[in-house]
């Protein structure tokens, strides 16, 4: 449908009667006799004080200028719009943006304006109307009028078969009113022609539960007939170009899935990690953990993970490096205190694991692991300042 996105229904937006006349729609245009129709392109009159549409340069008192408002961009309404013409296409513009910008009642009355004015104009413009419908269809949608948008969808399709949004938003409308063999058949048809509808995946799910509960195991024969659409259909839809609020809507539901994706595998290779762990298979582990760190590298428990894995396999220096990641991430985590502590022992730094055992103990006294290396690691500094002293 034109430029209106869809969104699930009931979500906002009073909607006036398609009769009802907007307020710059009853002024006609002044002077000129012959004929003075209405002109919803330029029907609101000059601000007073203002000549042609901006401001006087004259100002009232003190010979100073008046500050011209900031000019409101209104182009969009020029846009073409298939084959209507210019006034016709200004209407649907102005409900495209008035959708947009959530206001669901103006832009029902536009396209409703628009509607009307094809059938005045005797346009017979298939994909055009369609489009009308479709978008009057989401504005119904939107104020929670499921009876009013079937009906136009209904129609829209009657003028475009197969047309992906009026059947999606008569899915919608049917599952909102309960009816939901009607919405699992507009739904399955929607995936028909295109696979990537997250939504309409979900919603054949939620009905097929809701279908089942109803109706038992022989529910699908209780189904409407689910329409074959025609390959040249689903062809034709796959090269048609899309917006740019489509791309962006995919381009989302990638990075969710790619999110979704990725945490799924985060989580699987951690458990693994933990488990190679237990089992004493350490450089398994590292492995895994190395992965991890790959999908999530500000992960802190990762590091101190892996420190693990390398003060197992006696690479201290790189168990020293990944403790120093882990505390400048969380300066103040324990674990990567104590574990480096280890790795400092290792590499016979004695001076430095003391430090930072003593640290592990400022912030927890009760370490019990930590006040036995203290002990232990003091004792090898001293034995250590003594061989250097008897070297001498």
């Amino acid at each position: 449908m034109g430029n209106v996105q869809e969104k699930p229904p009931g979500s906002g937006g009073g909607v006036a009667r398609p009769d009802q006349a907007t307020a710059g729609s009853r002024t006609r245009s002044r002077g000129g006799g012959g004929g003075g129709g209405e002109k919803p392109q330029n029907d609101r009159a000059p601000e007073k004080g203002a000549v042609n549409g901006t401001q006087r340069e004259n100002s009232p008192a003190g010979g100073q200028e008046e500050q011209s408002s900031p000019a409101v961009d209104t182009s969009y309404l020029d846009a073409p719009a298939g084959a209507l013409p210019p006034h016709l296409a200004r209407l649907k513009n102005e409900g495209n943006h008035l959708f947009k910008h959530g206001q669901f009642g103006d832009a029902l009355e536009k396209y409703s304006q628009a509607i009307d004015g094809c059938a005045e104009a005797g346009i017979d413009s298939p994909e055009d109307l369609c489009i009308l419908y479709s978008n009057r269809a989401a504005c119904y949608l939107k104020d929670g009028n499921s009876t009013d948008c079937i009906q136009d969808c209904t129609k829209a399709l009657e003028l475009q078969p197969y047309s992906l949004k009026p059947l999606l938003r008569r899915a919608m409308a049917y599952e909102s009113l309960e009816r939901y063999r009607k919405a699992y058949v507009d739904y399955k048809t929607v995936l028909q022609i295109d696979t990537g509808v997250q939504a309409a995946h979900d919603s054949v799910h939620r009905i097929t539960r809701m279908l089942i509960e109803q109706d038992g195991p022989e529910w699908r024969e209780k189904l409407p007939d689910i329409p074959v659409v025609p390959l040249s259909v689903q062809q034709q839809h796959r090269e048609k170009p899309i917006s740019i609020e489509q791309a962006q809507a995919r381009a989302a539901r990638a990075a969710q899935e790619e999110a979704r994706r990725k945490e799924a595998r985060f989580t699987l290779l951690k458990q693994e990690g933990n488990g190679l762990v237990k089992k004493g298979n350490f450089q398994e582990a590292l492995e895994k953990y190395s992965e991890c760190l790959t999908l999530k590298p500000d992960e802190c428990a990762l590091y101190t993970n892996r420190a693990i894995c390398l003060l197992k396999l006696n690479r201290f220096e790189e168990a020293k490096q990944d403790c120093d990641s882990a505390l400048q991430l969380e300066p103040a985590n324990k674990k990567a205190f104590y574990r480096r502590a280890l790795a400092f022992k290792g590499l016979q730094d004695y001076l430095s694991a003391s430090s930072d055992l003593q640290e592990v103990l400022q912030l927890d006294p009760n370490v019990r692991e930590a006040e036995q290396e203290l002990e232990e690691v003091t004792g090898l500094l001293r034995k250590s300042l003594m061989d250097s002293a008897n070297r001498v």
